[in-house]
């Protein structure tokens, strides 16, 4: 399955519980079902990562299982391979000033 998000196709959702390293470069987004669509509630980047903890570690994750219960996260992937950080941030701020994930700082 894909998710279409601006003119990108983001790969998921998938439970966030089943992700398992290893991640390569990509913009991820976390997502609540809501029936049969799901909600974005964070957009984020990332660079490669080994460590199985990433998204529980995140400074928002208190937020998320707030916004949409642990249980009921979720998670999609654009991935960027080999892209710089700056590169991802600017798609990242691109999906929060359309979607306005609540729990995004900005």
């Amino acid at each position: 399955m894909t998710l279409q998000i601006l003119s990108y196709e983001f790969l998921g959702p998938i439970k966030l519980s089943e992700w398992g390293p290893p991640m390569e470069e990509v913009i991820y987004l976390i997502l609540r079902r809501e029936r049969d669509t799901f909600g974005i509630i964070y957009a984020g980047e990332s660079g490669k990562t080994d460590d199985t903890a990433y998204f529980t570690k995140n400074d928002s994750f208190k937020c998320w299982v707030s916004s949409a219960g642990e249980g009921n996260l979720y998670l999609a992937i654009y991935p960027m391979w080999g892209s710089e950080q700056d590169t991802r941030s600017r798609l990242v701020r691109k999906i929060i000033s359309k979607y306005r994930p609540n729990c995004n700082k900005t």
